[in-house]
């Protein structure tokens, strides 16, 4: 089985509701077992400002399904919770799910990167990752301890709610 971090985001439809429908989704998929959650977060939106603020987390999954295949599983959660994917880019959505590492695999396909592409730039990303992986090591040979230290906390709270 290959470690695998994944993404959490939503700011609509009950952002909570959805991250933990997500995570019970995630939790039964095939060849897999779900092994960690981190804290809930809520975050400022990307894109464009008239949305409301994000609720965000990361999941770590053991798993042995092929990235694409994990990828196309994600997906079909990402539509049976409501997702719409628009022209606009980083709009609201019922639900995101992105895989952020994939073991020790550098992924360069037409539909996935990894390790995420812009990870390294967003906080609600590496502060939850951070929770369940300390001292990770990504296949890019760059650290979380070295992405942390170039993106601030801000705009990101930490939650008191439990996945």
């Amino acid at each position: 089985m290959e470690r695998v971090y994944l993404g959490l985001g939503s700011n609509l439809a009950e952002p909570l509701a959805q991250l933990a429908a997500a995570l019970q989704a995630i939790g039964e998929l095939p060849q897999s077992r779900l092994v960690a959650v981190s804290s809930f977060y809520s975050s400022d939106p990307l894109g464009p400002p008239d949305q409301p603020r994000y609720l965000n987390a990361v999941a770590a999954l053991n798993t042995t399904l092929a990235p694409l295949a994990l990828l196309d599983a994600l997906q079909a959660i990402e539509q049976e919770q409501g997702r719409q994917r628009k022209a606009e880019r980083w709009g609201p959505r019922t639900l995101d799910l992105d895989i952020l590492a994939f073991g020790d695999r550098l992924i360069d396909e037409p539909r996935l990167r990894v390790p995420h592409y812009h990870m390294h730039a967003r906080a609600f990303v590496l502060y939850p990752l951070a929770e369940i992986a300390p001292g990770l090591r990504l296949a890019d040979g760059r650290t979380l301890d070295e992405l942390l230290a170039a993106c601030p906390f801000s705009g990101l709270e930490r939650l008191p709610v439990t996945p």
